[in-house]
């Protein structure tokens, strides 16, 4: 599967320990990640991501273009409900376009661990 990786500033020290948590299963797909949120994340496990510009300089909106172009299977954006953001209408043109392309998005650490596991439990089947 084909992961993007999102964090707001508040929350990339959450993505990067669901991301150490579950580096193994994220291990087997192809990631992609914003450019700050990805970069740390690779400083912080052994875990290769393609990175695209930092959110607020369009990376939200090139993972857009992959979600609109059939090339993204999930999103992992972990947000800041409670800071402004000056890229906002970038982030709600990716949610819009989850739901339009029908993508799973993980907004909040509980909606990405139960991605994370339904991940485990899909490879697990495979070798059954």
């Amino acid at each position: 599967m084909k992961i993007a990786l999102i964090a707001h500033d508040k929350k990339k020290k959450e993505i990067i320990r669901i991301s150490k948590e579950y580096e193994e299963i994220l291990s087997k797909h192809e990631l992609f990640g914003t450019g700050t949120t990805g970069t740390k994340i690779m400083k912080a496990t052994d875990l290769k991501i393609h990175l695209f510009k930092s959110g607020p300089l369009g990376g939200d909106q090139q993972i857009g273009a992959r979600v609109s172009e059939g090339e993204m299977d999930m999103i992992i954006f972990l947000r800041d409900p409670l800071t402004s953001q000056p890229h906002e209408p970038d982030v709600n043109a990716l949610i819009r376009l989850s739901d339009v392309y029908e993508i799973p998005l993980a907004t909040n650490k509980s909606t990405a661990i139960l991605l994370f596991k339904e991940l485990e439990n899909l490879a697990k089947n495979r070798l059954s």
